[in-house]
């Protein structure tokens, strides 16, 4: 797992060639502020070498924040990113590694038949019962976690996740009510402060796409502020002094900027944005599609793109995400040693600062 020593160990090896920002606290650990995501690319053989080389190249650079998901690539990206964090010169203590557990998960390739591979492999096995999946293929069920967290333990090949995700959980929303949904995570979070007890995680939180980017009266929406408190409730319930509820994942970038610009949490003087929130509430946030998946490499509004710094258009859009307030760092997902070497790049300049971050939204 990572540790205090190992990463600061890790930003003492590259810190001095990149700008006084780029490394972030998680508590008392020390992380990049550019991390590395696995969603993208076929499941094949070829896009696991390029992954095993780009995860290596990423750790070798200055990079020790990787992020994955069981579902990602049929289960691909997380067992190549287990056999790239064995073979990488950086230790294991020296890299903050985050997965994800919600979407049901194929094994290596999809199957001829999904809905009968999921009620062989999980519902007729009575890992979750087939009212807790939505649309056939979520579930958030304390059960059905627990069993994708020893899955990805297995697949990781590592003893120790730093930040375990409930991953999308507004996709429940779609089949169930609000208060149930919450009832729901609060009893998976009780499974998982377990598990941080017995050493299986550091932290855990939820990565969400819709849920917390929406009005109030979006049907995706889930108020952090109650998942909070319901973390609390799941700690205290397991004897826990404090929750160990540390992150959050958003998607943002330059294009969709609304975790900042889309004041839709309840805050203590007034409604604000999620980035506000979580930031006051003492949370990390790592960011999703920073890129949006290459669309921002064409899409920088000149305005916008003239008070960025960095070389390239990748670069900038980095910059712009790792700008924003309370964001710990910001995931590119790349299948590219060369790409992922330009975006670790985007760390030699320092960020926007708060006042020039505001002035672009007025």
């Amino acid at each position: 797992m990572a540790t205090a020593d190992g990463t600061f160990r890790y930003k003492e090896r590259f810190g001095d060639d990149m700008a006084r920002t780029y490394f972030r606290r998680v508590r008392d650990r020390a992380v990049s502020s550019v991390g590395l995501g696995t969603y993208l690319g076929d499941p094949t053989d070829a896009v696991d070498d390029a992954y095993y080389e780009t995860i290596t190249t990423a750790l070798e650079s200055g990079c020790n924040v990787v992020d994955t998901a069981i579902n990602y690539r049929n289960q691909r990206s997380e067992r190549v990113v287990g056999r790239a964090l064995a073979d990488a010169d950086a230790d294991r203590e020296e890299v903050f590694l985050s997965t994800k557990g919600g979407f049901v998960p194929f094994d290596e390739s999809r199957p001829a038949d999904p809905g009968r591979f999921v009620g062989d492999e999980y519902v007729d096995s009575g890992i979750v019962d087939s009212a807790d999946l939505a649309h056939g293929s979520h579930a958030i069920a304390p059960g059905y976690v627990e069993d994708q967290l020893d899955r990805s333990l297995r697949n990781l090949d590592v003893d120790t996740i730093d930040l375990y995700y409930v991953h999308n959980p507004e996709t429940q929303l779609d089949e169930r009510p609000r208060e149930a949904v919450y009832d729901q995570l609060e009893a998976t979070f009780e499974r998982l402060e377990r598990r941080v007890a017995a050493g299986d995680i550091q932290h855990y939180g939820v990565a969400t796409w819709d849920a917390f980017r929406v009005p109030q009266s979006h049907e995706h929406f889930l108020d952090l502020g109650e998942l909070i408190s319901r973390a609390r409730a799941a700690a205290s319930e397991v004897g826990n002094t404090a929750t160990h509820f540390r992150g959050i994942q958003v998607p943002f970038n330059v294009l969709m900027a609304d975790a900042f610009t889309m004041a839709s949490q309840d805050g203590p003087e007034g409604d604000q944005s999620v980035l506000w929130y979580a930031h006051e509430a003492g949370l990390n946030v790592f960011t999703s599609a920073s890129l949006a998946q290459g669309q921002v490499l064409d899409g920088i509004p000149d305005a916008v793109d003239e008070k960025l710094r960095g070389d390239t258009p990748a670069q900038r859009g980095v910059n712009f995400a790792r700008s924003a307030p309370g964001v710990t760092s910001a995931l590119v997902g790349s299948t590219s040693p060369e790409h992922v070497r330009e975006n670790v790049a985007a760390g030699t300049y320092e960020p926007m600062g708060a006042d020039a971050f505001d002035a672009v939204f007025e």
